[in-house]
């Protein structure tokens, strides 16, 4: 019997995750390097919530690094 799984879109491509998922596992799908901040549906999650924020089918995940320049 296969594993239960969630979709979730992180900077607008769609993952298949396991259910239960946390913010931090999905974050380690994607190859983004510190320093980066996190929302899930247009709302910040502090970087220390990430392995306890659970994410739900449908999620939107947004991973945005600084910009630097000018």
């Amino acid at each position: 019997m296969p594993e239960p799984t969630i979709q979730v879109r992180i900077n607008h491509a769609i993952y298949e995750l396991s259910q239960g998922a946390s913010l931090a596992d999905a974050i380690a799908q994607v190859e983004i390097s510190p320093p980066f901040a996190a929302a899930v549906n247009l709302q910040f999650v502090p970087r220390a919530q990430y392995p306890v924020h659970l994410l739900q089918n449908g999620d939107h995940i947004e991973l945005i690094s600084p910009i630097t320049g000018g």
